[in-house]
Parts: structure tokens; C-alpha cells; sequence
């Protein structure tokens, strides 16, 4: 069935407010647990439609900040479609949208600068497999050499070609990038992916000698973390929708002025 233009409408309508309400609500989550870097930074969010438009937070605004409304939707030249006062983070422009054109899928891409995420893209080895948490993104962790600010053009190239297909990436010297179908799916991979990052930098710290489990174990339990797993006894195909409904309650709480 085709849906008269008129009527088309008020659902892309209907449907870019929904996201808007939840990409705000993201940038108040990553606020609350600390993940920001004053006004850097970014999250941006993929609208429907043939035009590959999508949202992503006005330039100077704390994350504290950011709402439904004022979240400015640009093209993929990185130019605002609607009028609004704010401008657009350059940086945020060449990483977010050389993501979304590569990667159909990425429909939510959120980059951060945390302290243990940083940390560990300085380190040579990467993220270990050091717990559980960290080995959701055993096999499954992209790496792109730092190139200096991401200001020039001809880096989106590299950058998506160093993504490949992985659901996060390690900026080296730089920090974290997490992509997902949803805003939500992209939150908490880079919740767990900073927490992974935070629980790396305190074990080394300890200056003790490191527990690594075998390659077969970490490929196991990234296959049950990722739902691609047949062979356990039991299994756990709720967990993400629990944890964000669980949330967005939080968010409600917290900041209910988000959807403003």
C-alpha cells in the first residue's frame, strides 16, 4: 500500500520527532555517566528517507544541554537543511557522516573522548580480553591510526575502511566510536566498551600479572554477548531491550526535559 503524500508526511514526521527524542535522550546519558568532553564530541543519528539526512548535536552546547528540538539536521556535505542558529562541529561532520554513508546499518554512530578510552588508545596492544565486558568486542573492534584532528576530507576513506563491518572502533590516540541500528544499540556498546576500557586501565595499573583467557573462551563469550551463539544451555535475548527501557526510565527522571 502507498500512502498518500499528505499522509507520508505526518509518519517521516512522526518518525523524526521519536528519534529525536531518543538521540537526546543518548546525549543526556552520556552526560550522566560522564562521558563527555565539555562541548566535543558527538552523536548523530541516521533519518529515514532517500535524502541521507540525519541529526547531530548544535556545536557549543553542553551535552546537559541538548533536546529534541534543537538537535540540527544536516546532509551528508555536512550543511544544515533547516534554520537554525547553531553551527556544526567540522570534526563531527567528516567522522560521522564518511559512517553513514559507508555503512547502511549505521544508523546511530556516537564518538567519545573518555579518560579510559583514550588510555587505552595509546596503548600498543588495544583493548585486551581482560573480563567479560571486554570481550563483547573480542574479533569485533576496528582500529584507525591517529591522523591529527579530523579536519580533512580524504581521512573518511581510512577511517571506514578501518571500521570494516565491527560494531566499534579504537581511534589511537584519540578515543572510542561505537555504531548501531538504533540509538540505544549504540549507547550501550560504548557504555560497555568505556566500562571495558576503565576496567583495562585500573587492572595494568595494579602492576600484577594478567589473567588472559584462552582465544577460544573470548570468541565464545563474544558470540553469547552478540545473540550469535547456539550451543550454550540457555539464552539471554532481552537483556539490551531491558537495560535501555530501564534507561530511559532513568532519563525521565533525570532530565525529562529532554524531549523539549
Amino acid at each position: 500500500m502507498t500512502l498518500r503524500p499528505d499522509r507520508a508526511a505526518q509518519v517521516a514526521s512522526a518518525e523524526e520527532h521519536r528519534l529525536r527524542c531518543e538521540l537526546a535522550a543518548v546525549y543526556r546519558l552520556v552526560a550522566h555517566f560522564r562521558m563527555t568532553d565539555l562541548i566535543f564530541t558527538h552523536i548523530s543519528v541516521r533519518l529515514p528517507g532517500p535524502e541521507h539526512h540525519f541529526l547531530i548535536n548544535p556545536y557549543g552546547l553542553l551535552f546537559e544541554e541538548i533536546t529534541a528540538s534543537n538537535l540540527v539536521k544536516i546532509d551528508l556535505a555536512g550543511h544544515p537543511v533547516e534554520d537554525t542558529p547553531h553551527p556544526v562541529n567540522p570534526a563531527g561532520f567528516v567522522i560521522h557522516s564518511a559512517v553513514h554513508a559507508a555503512r547502511p546499518d549505521a544508523h546511530c554512530v556516537l564518538h567519545t573522548h573518555t579518560r579510559a578510552g583514550c588510555a587505552v588508545a595509546a596503548q600498543r596492544d588495544g583493548l585486551l580480553p581482560l573480563n567479560q565486558i571486554s570481550m563483547e568486542f573480542y574479533g569485533r573492534l576496528g582500529y584507525h591510526d591517529y591522523e591529527g584532528v579530523a579536519l580533512n576530507l580524504a581521512e573518511q576513506q581510512r577511517l571506514v575502511t578501518d571500521l570494516g563491518d565491527h560494531p566499534a572502533m579504537i581511534l589511537r590516540n584519540h578515543g572510542l566510536l561505537t555504531v548501531g541500528e538504533t540509538p540505544a544499540q549504540a549507547f550501550l556498546r560504548m557504555y560497555y566498551l568505556n566500562q571495558a576500557c576503565e576496567i583495562q586501565t585500573a587492572a595494568t595499573a595494579a602492576g600484577a600479572r594478567l589473567v588472559v583467557p584462552h582465544p577460544d573462551i573470548c570468541e565464545l563469550t563474544a558470540r553469547q554477548l552478540a545473540g550469535e551463539d547456539g550451543s550454550s544451555d540457555l539464552q539471554d535475548d532481552r537483556a539490551y531491550d531491558l537495560a535501555w527501557a530501564a534507561l530511559l526510565r532513568l532519563v525521565e527522571r533525570i532530565a525529562p526535559d529532554h524531549k523539549d
